[in-house]
């Protein structure tokens, strides 16, 4: 299995490419915390390159800036090239699936803006919260009495057998 999860600030702008085939797509680089500390206290960065391809490439060249937090979902790709001096080159990159914007305001002259600028209307965002909310609330109510007669039946599992004779422990084999 190759599957890749980071979350951190991407290093600079991104730009959108695109290739011969008109395929748009994006290369960058994101600055991955490190979970521990150094003797000095303070914390190392990992800095990943990554690929987005096609629609991933555009939103994310559209909508992200350098120092913006981003998740990243993909998988690990090497790749080998020759350079212009006939050096052969190795590159390990990841390949976006898919980003997630974690930021919640951006900095910019328009004062930023809320995640769900991206989707909905904010008129609408919060009807659809709560109507999604009740209906989770309202389907793990059922989920909870689905459990419950689960767990009855799994107490007495003979209990809705109607049959004429009788099971003792001693006929049991364990």
């Amino acid at each position: 299995m190759n599957k890749v999860i980071l979350v951190g600030r991407i290093t600079k702008d991104p730009e959108l490419k695109r290739t011969n085939s008109d395929i748009p797509f994006v290369q960058f680089t994101v600055a991955v915390n490190r979970t521990y500390q150094n003797k000095n206290g303070e914390r190392q960065a990992d800095f990943i390159s990554c690929v987005a391809w096609r629609q991933v490439a555009e939103l994310l060249a559209r909508y992200i800036k350098k120092g913006s937090q981003i998740g990243v979902e993909g998988n690990i790709q090497t790749r080998t090239y020759d350079d212009p001096n006939g050096v052969r080159r190795y590159v390990t990159e990841v390949i976006c699936d898919q980003i997630h914007f974690l930021d919640t305001k951006r900095q910019d002259n328009q004062g930023g803006y809320q995640p769900q600028d991206f989707g909905q209307p904010q008129s609408n965002y919060q009807s659809n919260y709560q109507s999604n909310y009740q209906s989770n609330n309202s389907q793990n109510k059922n989920y909870q009495n689905y459990n419950q007669n689960k767990k009855q039946e799994q107490e007495n599992p003979f209990a809705d057998i109607d049959s004429p004779f009788d099971i003792s422990s001693d006929d049991l084999p364990f």
